[in-house]
């Protein structure tokens, strides 16, 4: 069995295909590996295909101009990415830039391919829509976020998810909040005071997850 036949088999989205249209994706998909880091799309370019990730991890995040990042979400096994799944359908460039987190396995339907499965396999395109909506509700919680919680009670949300051991730089933490490594820093210097969590090198102990939780959870 080749390599693209054994990735397809392990995409639920990709079950029940007929036999003309497994033929195809079997013929036009392609494998794709990547390291952590590696660069997979970025903002203002085409959108050419649609990435099954099989293994590993896609972060998603948009950068503005002074550099300063804010993680939208990842793509994990079974997940699909609704930045590019919008941009295939309306042939628009990427509006924010993808990379590995960590190491990459996936299959890469071509736009042409991606179209037509929608357009012909009813349960591709249920599989397709089913997902996008999910990923758009996690998104709109990511706006509520913003909008309407302060910063420090997110970044205590974030940890008290992570526990008992958040692993990442200030710097990284800063990126997924949309902040900046300084704010982020005197904060964690606040909760370590508080006994709610010890820092180190690249890694942050969560010592009190639920007063962090409490603390998230307050209204202020």
């Amino acid at each position: 069995m080749s390599d693209t036949a054994q990735l397809i088999r392990q995409c639920a989205i990709l079950a029940d295909l007929s036999p003309d249209l497994a033929a195809k994706v079997a013929r036009q998909a392609l494998p794709m590996t990547a390291p952590p880091g590696v660069l997979l799309f970025d903002a203002g370019n085409a959108c050419q295909a649609l990435p099954l990730v099989i293994a590993g991890a896609i972060r998603v995040f948009k950068r503005a101009e002074n550099g300063r990042e804010i993680s939208l979400y990842r793509v994990n096994p079974g997940e699909i990415c609704i930045v590019t799944i919008s941009c295939l359908l309306a042939g628009d460039a990427y509006p924010a830039t993808g990379v590995a987190e960590t190491d990459i396995t996936a299959l890469a339907l071509p736009r042409p391919l991606f179209l037509e499965l929608t357009e012909t396999h009813p349960p591709f395109r249920q599989a397709v829509f089913h997902l996008f909506g999910e990923r758009l509700t996690g998104l709109m919680q990511l706006v509520e976020e913003i909008a309407f919680r302060k910063l420090d009670q997110r970044l205590a949300a974030l940890l008290a998810a992570r526990a008992p051991l958040a692993l990442g730089s200030h710097q990284l933490l800063a990126d997924e909040l949309g902040s900046v490594r300084e704010i982020v820093s005197r904060l964690l210097k606040q909760f370590e005071e508080q006994g709610w969590v010890r820092t180190g090198r690249e890694k942050i102990e969560i010592l009190n997850a639920a007063a962090l939780r409490d603390y998230a959870a307050a209204l202020r």
